[in-house]
């Protein structure tokens, strides 16, 4: 039933390309204009836009009204020279981020005045094209930043990002954790938040990943809470070059990677192999982990091949597989135990996930760009008790299979960004959920199920620039869900970016609805009596609905560049997680509402006495519930006194009113780089206040940490280095909620040797 969907989503979004109806480019066009000192238009002159790390090129020339532009640019640093005879060379800076139509001028000194390169950076500069905070975050901040390139880490996000961090073993990010990941451009779909905990990509694979909160344009999806864009390594960085990443740390740890690449100047490719293993793995429910061991492996490659300079072919692909370990507390008369009895189970989780993604991006003109990305996405999560665990064995496997397509088409008119798109896929969800009841107070059961649905999104969105100091962006975006239920929204979201010219500040604000696909999970049968035996019912979900309202600044000083906003997000049908009785069967819920509010500040330096940069990610939020569960497993019979829920907001188990990370990345002399991170979380919410917890407050104790790494560069090919995370081993309950093994503590304190050797093949 769900490859029924997909077939017609296939069809449609041919459709839709060949009457040239499509979305906003995830690639990004740079524009600009070259004038000599008395502002007139120099044309023929050559314009080269070169990578900033890698050897991605691409040439144009000026018109006679002496404009250039590149439509299809990837996000990431670059640098872009102007030349042309009689006049001194030319250069600027640019980060591109997605999603901006960036503008550039170049007054070009005659060679007789002036021998001198002009070089200006603007990669501090605050950005009037955009209306979304975003964070970018390199492969060389990635390298250096304490536990940020191993595989289960996210110290690349949660480092870097306001508002972002794990608990109970998940990423979450402004009080919610339905995040997307997006690589290459290519929206990847996964429903299962409820059952996922492995990463969906290696850090060691990323060029370059670009962080959104929020404030989204119609094009970019729904995924309120969060949405990364990975810019993987594509090759060329690489010429005929290999590197091998071993290491080797306390826990019996190791994480590794073999990657190859090279490039022509029309065909980039890489590869890489990876595998871990470690003695310590998710967040255990005492200080001392038990039974928490965890290991991985997988491949990933990417292929880029420039047909002509009309027409580009990317692939990108990956198949992984992960196992953890469930951890426990061993000690029947803990406290711990007392709430919920961990000390019986011997269960583990193993994941698979594999996705391939291929673009065509086609260039009609310097100012009309065409892309097309069928994609597919499978991913299993299999939860595996020991046969003996008492009192219950609880399983669960739960296999998605995505199959879709997203195109896309954007054309620059006057001072008009216009775009329109189509994104798609259809689901094929194959579930199972068992108990064997060693206590005998049940009978066993296993109960399959088998759900089909899909999505369907349709946009249209406009970037209007009247003027250098002013941005205005209105879309709408409508949705089609079809499941147990079917379900459709038609919203709009509207936005404004203003620089204050003397200042460089700019101010932004946005408006916006947003409409969030459900997941398709389902249960019947003796698993539904089951649930009814511990008054809980199923419902089928709804999908979420938010109201996002949001207001913010940039200051650029001396090469800082502050970042603050403020931001609310009301939602219906917030989408949530939950267990069925004393077991580890988690399931998806949707809540009657949720208000999440706060306020963000990201800082980022300069290069301090040509050391390196320093970064700040402040969040201060609240993030509430209000009302009973609406969807999933909700409270059974709802009339019952057990189901009567307390008026007004509560907190949610991952609500943590502040969180700071403040950190330094940078090069010391003789080769040698380092890097620290210190972090502060004021505690998360308390959901056990009375005895035995030794907790009563209203949030658990607050908690600091810092992170250190130190490397060395040794001649062209080696590189050395020593991370240790967490190190004062300083251990605080982060949070009680019930996920994976009851409680969860922070991760103690890690530490690890790292080898990099680089070589040609």
């Amino acid at each position: 039933m769900g490859f029924r969907y997909l077939y017609r989503f296939v069809l449609a979004a041919f459709g839709v390309v060949l009457v040239q109806i499509a979305p906003a480019a995830v690639l990004t066009p740079v524009r600009g204009v070259v004038h000599d000192p008395h502002h007139r238009p120099v044309a023929d002159a050559s314009v080269t836009l070169h990578a900033a790390d890698s050897d991605f090129v691409e040439n144009e020339k000026t018109n006679t009204n002496g404009e250039f532009s590149f439509s299809a640019v990837p996000l990431g640093v670059y640098v872009i020279t102007v030349a042309d005879a009689g006049f001194d060379t030319a250069q600027q800076s640019i980060t591109v981020a997605s999603n901006t139509s960036p503008v550039l001028h170049f007054e070009l000194e005659v060679a007789a005045v002036k021998q001198s390169v002009t070089v200006t950076s603007n990669a501090s500069e605050a950005n009037v094209d955009s209306i979304t905070p975003t964070t970018l975050i390199g492969r060389e901040d990635i390298a250096h930043t304490p536990g940020a390139d191993r595989t289960n880490s996210m110290a690349m996000i949660t480092n870097f990002v306001p508002g972002a961090y794990m608990t109970h073993d998940m990423l979450h990010m402004r009080g919610g954790h339905e995040l997307s990941w997006m690589i290459d451009g290519v929206n990847i779909p996964n429903t299962n938040i409820a059952s996922n905990i492995a990463p969906q990509i290696d850090p060691k694979d990323i060029d370059y990943l670009e962080v959104d909160r929020g404030s989204y344009r119609a094009s970019l999806g729904d995924r309120t809470y969060g949405v990364f864009d990975v810019v993987p390594r594509t090759g060329f960085e690489r010429n005929r070059q290999g590197e091998v990443v071993f290491s080797l740390g306390n826990f019996y740890q190791t994480n590794d990677q073999l990657s190859l690449g090279d490039h022509s100047q029309k065909f980039a490719w890489y590869t890489s192999l990876n595998g871990n293993r470690s003695n310590y793995g998710l967040q255990p429910p005492i200080e001392t982990p038990v039974h928490n061991a965890s290991n991985g492996y997988g491949g990933f490659a990417s292929l880029i091949y420039n047909h002509d300079s009309a027409n580009q072919m990317r692939l990108v692909t990956q198949l992984r597989t992960d196992y953890y370990q469930i951890p426990y507390d061993p000690d029947p008369d803990d406290w711990q135990n007392q709430l919920y009895d961990s000390s019986g189970l011997r269960d583990g989780e193993h994941e698979t996930d594999s996705y391939a993604a291929f673009t065509w991006v086609h260039n009609f003109n310097t100012s009309t760009l065409l892309q097309l990305s069928p994609f597919y996405h499978y991913n299993d999560a299999k939860y595996d008790p020991n046969a003996q665990d008492l009192p219950t064995a609880t399983s669960s496997d739960q296999t998605g299979n995505y199959g879709g397509v997203q195109t896309s088409i954007s054309t620059l008119i006057a001072k008009n960004s216009l775009s329109a798109g189509f994104y798609a896929y259809g689901q094929h969800e194959q579930d199972a959920f068992g108990v064997v009841f060693n206590d005998g107070s049940n009978q066993n059961f296993y109960q399959p199920e088998e759900v089909a649905g899909g999505v369907e999104e349709f946009f249209a969105e406009d970037s209007y620039k009247p003027t250098t100091w002013l941005t205005l962006i209105a879309g709408l975006r409508q949705s089609n869900f079809q499941g147990a239920l079917s379900e459709s929204a038609t919203y709009p979201r509207v936005g404004a970016a203003v620089l204050i010219p003397k200042l460089k500040w700019v101010f932004r604000g946005f408006y916006g609805h947003f409409y969030q696909p459900p997941p398709l999970t389902s249960i019947s049968g003796p698993a539904l009596q089951y649930a009814n035996g511990n008054n809980t019912s199923f419902v089928p979900l709804k999908g979420e609905r938010d109201e996002e309202h949001q207001f913010g600044v940039q200051i650029p000083w001396r090469g800082w560049l502050l970042d603050a906003d403020t931001f609310e997000t009301r939602a219906n049908n917030f989408l949530d997680h939950s267990n069925i009785g004393e077991s580890s069967i988690f399931v998806p819920v949707t809540v009657q509402g949720a208000l999440i509010q706060g306020w963000e500040l990201t800082l980022r330096s300069p290069s301090l006495w040509h050391v390196g940069q320093a970064h700040l990610a402040y969040s201060n939020q609240i993030a509430q519930q209000i009302g009973p569960i609406t969807g999933g497993l909700i409270c059974y019979p709802a009339d019952s006194p057990a189901c009567a829920v307390a008026p007004g907001y509560s907190a949610l188990d991952h609500d943590q009113r502040n969180t700071l990370n403040v950190g330094m990345n940078g090069n010391l002399p003789s080769r040698i780089y380092a890097a620290f991170n210190i972090y502060y979380g004021s505690g998360f919410s308390n959901g056990y206040q009375d005895p035995p917890s030794p907790y009563s407050g209203a949030y658990l104790p607050g908690h600091v940490w810092a992170d250190l790494s130190v490397g060395k560069e040794i001649g062209e090919n080696f590189s050395v280095s020593v991370e240790t995370t967490n190190i004062g081993n300083r251990r605080v309950l982060l949070d009680n909620s019930l996920t994976f093994g009851g409680f969860h503590y922070n991760d103690p304190r890690q530490i690890y040797g790292e080898v990099r050797y680089r070589f040609h093949f």
